[in-house]
């Protein structure tokens, strides 16, 4: 098989990434992840987890506490969704042994690897249908399981697993791991995760599964709080929470980066420093280092100099990345209201009152009166596009979110939304590029091409 047979086939599976609409309670089926992984020997019963759930900030904090373990000297997996421009960027191995292979997304999984398992996985399927009851695998489902056969056969010493959608359904959640955590809990799916905090952070929560469970839990909503707590009361799991437990003060911020102290009840670290700007990024690098201490408990001790180093070489693309300084071009993944009211207080904490040029690309499926409504202080000129993907929003339907008055202009592709950037900015401007992931992969992808 060769690396275009392997993304054809996998292309080939339903893909709920890229879907609007979809039975989430018929479609996700657990047990449906569970009988493929026992199919395939049970490989993720082999592995040492950590499983993050959470609605803003998944990803940082999987970022945050897989490269602090790599510092630590062991062998890390890293699954992540979705991505930016390649499914590799999923599944990564981080080792201090062996070199970066780049700044971003070194250890990412090779078309090699993808061929020879994707090659095993769809023998293993086409056998596992003709045996099982089940409707169709998905990409997720079975991206996933491919990630269990490599990290397993790769012997890693621990890996750190992000939820895809919601926490109780999702593949991920078909195996145990040794800590659980919950990032902020904010609105999002809520047609299919429930339309209250409390029915939201209930299905995130149910990665919580194990009595004696650890759980580190980000600083939440009351209401959402209140269901993490239940969850783990019923399974009479230890609770650390940020800003009850787990405690930090930020020290200094700019541009560059962030530095803060941090302690809880087993250790104090002071001045700390992370390159991922905004506060949400000190609750997510906090949450991380709970989750290292919480690892005490199961007798893995990681050295003070480890949890600094991880911190100050994590770099996760797309969350309030600079990709340039003349003029600036900010690229934030701000999918939510939540997000986007985090993108906007950095933003002001950064750059003052002065206003940027927006380019704005959002999925259907997401708030968009609550994301432009909340960005349009911050921005002088708006410029409407769409992702090239089947779920994105027609930019003209975005414009009635912004006053009348506001400087609006459409475009049909992320590519003509840059190149009209470049040609009405000034040296001293900000070009801030938000509202999907997809709209932030392709302009990452086409900037790096020297769009500019």
């Amino acid at each position: 098989m060769i690396y275009l047979e392997a993304q054809e086939y996998l292309n080939s599976l339903v893909n709920y990434e890229t879907r609007i609409e979809f039975p989430y309670k018929e479609s996700f089926k657990i047990e449906r992840m569970k009988d493929l992984l026992d199919f395939l020997g049970n490989p993720q019963s082999e592995l040492k987890s950590i499983h993050v759930a959470g609605t803003k900030g998944k990803g940082s904090t999987s970022a945050y506490t897989a490269n602090i373990l790599k510092e630590a000297g062991y062998k890390t997996g890293l699954y992540t969704s979705p991505h930016l421009n390649t499914f590799r960027e999923r599944i990564r191995i981080l080792d201090s042994r062996v070199q970066d292979q780049g700044p971003y997304f070194s250890g990412m999984i090779s078309e090699d690897d993808v061929c020879i398992y994707v090659e095993k996985l769809k023998t293993a399927i086409d056998q596992f249908n003709e045996k099982s009851q089940w409707d169709s695998l998905s990409f997720f489902e079975a991206y996933t399981a491919l990630a269990f056969l490599y990290f397993k056969d790769k012997k890693v010493d621990f890996v750190v697993l992000e939820t895809g959608l919601g926490g109780r359904l999702d593949a991920t959640n078909a195996t145990d791991s040794l800590v659980c955590a919950i990032t902020p809990i904010s609105f999002e799916h809520t047609q299919k995760l429930g339309n209250t905090l409390g029915l939201i952070a209930t299905e995130k929560a149910g990665i919580i599964k194990k009595k004696n469970q650890v759980v580190v839990s980000a600083i939440q909503p009351d209401e959402a709080l209140k269901a993490i707590k239940k969850r783990c009361q019923e399974y009479d799991a230890k609770l650390y929470v940020v800003g009850k437990d787990i405690f930090f003060d930020e020290l200094f911020s700019d541009i560059n980066g962030q530095v803060f102290n941090y302690f809880d009840s087993f250790c104090e670290y002071t001045n700390l420093r992370i390159g991922l700007l905004g506060r949400h990024q000190l609750i997510n690098a906090a949450t991380a280092i709970g989750i290292i201490d919480a690892l005490r408990l199961f007798n893995f001790i990681v050295p003070v100099a480890a949890i600094k180093k991880g911190l100050e070489k994590t770099l996760w693309p797309g969350r309030f990345e600079v990709i340039d300084k003349d003029p600036f071009v900010i690229l934030d993944g701000a999918q939510n209201t939540a997000s986007a009211e985090a993108l906007k207080d950095t933003v002001k904490k950064i750059f003052g009152d002065q206003k940027a040029i927006l380019i704005l690309g959002i999925s259907q499926d997401k708030d968009l009166k609550g994301i432009c409504r909340t960005l349009e202080p911050i921005v002088k000129t708006v410029i409407l596009t769409k992702s090239n993907n089947p779920r994105a929003t027609e930019p003209k339907n975005l414009a009635e979110f912004f006053p009348k008055n506001k400087d609006i202009k459409i475009t049909s592709s992320v590519k003509e939304a840059l190149e009209l950037s470049k040609a009405i900015s000034k040296k001293d401007d900000i070009i801030l590029v938000t509202g999907s992931l997809f709209v932030v992969g392709e302009a990452r992808d086409l900037w790096s091409k020297k769009i500019k």
